[in-house]
């Protein structure tokens, strides 16, 4: 008798079984004692031998076949979870604390997948739990990054808020100041209009208050109860206008604090000689039923400086008549 051993079985392949069963388990075969038989039976039976070895063989390819399919599933799993996890990545500000944590826990699930898988899957899943990791760390970043932003607008906020109270604390003192002085100011107006005095025109005619400086005819002006046209008149040979009337100063003595002018209203005019200062010279014209008021409150050398008086209502005398 002869020994006739079967082929052993192809030994087991690299890569691991995947995660979802173990791998199978091959046993080789015992030795088998065949009696060898006959010459003329030897054909049939290494026939038979063939047929069981390349059945074999195809079982093993079978299975090697199921093996490298069962891998690439399990790697396409692994790449859908790793884009998953990557388009999370990109939600707004509001839920990154909540994406950070489902990262990290994906990130853990990847790795214990990697750590599962065997060969270029392995280093495919490390590749890729790498990435994860990255962003992570960007994510992480980012929304520091923004939580400083929130931050900092907090702070501007807070010191524009500051500086606007500062502002309001100004105006406010700017205000009150304000109105300290204008109650100042019209206390002094009302003293100063008690102090103007009122006197006869040189027409006899009674006359209002009389402003002998600059301060009494800002009294004046404030009461608004005329206008009034203030003048520095030279000396010259042609008459100078005045509102809408036309003055000439003919001569002067400072001296004396004593004039003579000319004026020139309606086509007329009207001497006014040896005047003193303070002194109001009325002017009836046809366009006012009030008289004007010319008052000359200083005489210079060639000058007199004063103001003109005038109706704020302009009415003819034949209008006020009807």
């Amino acid at each position: 008798m002869h020994l006739i051993p079967k082929d052993d079985p192809p030994p087991q392949s690299q890569s691991s079984a995947p995660a979802s069963g173990p791998a199978p388990t091959y046993v080789p075969s015992q030795p088998v004692v065949v009696q060898m038989p006959s010459s003329g039976a030897k054909i049939p039976i290494l026939f038979g031998a063939v047929v069981v070895l390349l059945a074999a063989s195809g079982y093993l390819f079978y299975q090697v076949s199921q093996l490298r399919t069962e891998l690439a599933t399990t790697k396409d799993q692994i790449l859908d979870q790793i884009s998953k996890v990557k388009e999370t990545s990109s939600v707004s500000t509001q839920t990154s604390r909540q994406n950070v944590e489902s990262l990290k826990k994906e990130l853990e699930a990847a790795r214990r997948a990697a750590n599962q898988s065997a060969g270029q899957a392995k280093v495919d899943a490390l590749k890729h739990a790498d990435e994860l990791a990255a962003d992570l760390r960007k994510a992480q970043e980012v929304q520091a990054k923004k939580v400083d932003a929130v931050g900092q607008e907090v702070s501007q906020v807070k010191d524009s808020a500051a500086a606007a109270n500062t502002k309001i604390e100004g105006v406010s003192t700017e205000v009150a100041t304000v109105k300290t002085a204008t109650a100042a100011n019209r206390a002094d107006l009302e003293k100063t209009i008690a102090d103007l005095r009122s006197a006869k025109g040189d027409l006899n005619v009674q006359s209002g208050l009389i402003a002998t400086n600059g301060k009494e005819l800002s009294a004046l002006k404030a009461l608004g109860e005329r206008n009034y046209t203030e003048f520095k008149l030279p000396k010259t040979k042609t008459p100078q206008r005045v509102g809408d009337i036309q003055v000439l100063l003919k001569s002067v003595d400072p001296k004396k604090n004593r004039y003579t002018i000319e004026v020139i209203a309606d086509d007329k005019r009207v001497e006014k000689k040896d005047r003193t200062v303070n002194e109001p010279l009325q002017l009836l014209l046809s366009r006012a039923t009030i008289p004007y008021e010319l008052v000359v409150n200083e005489c210079k050398k060639d000058m007199i400086v004063g103001y003109l008086s005038a109706p704020k209502v302009q009415v003819t005398r034949g209008q006020a008549a009807n």
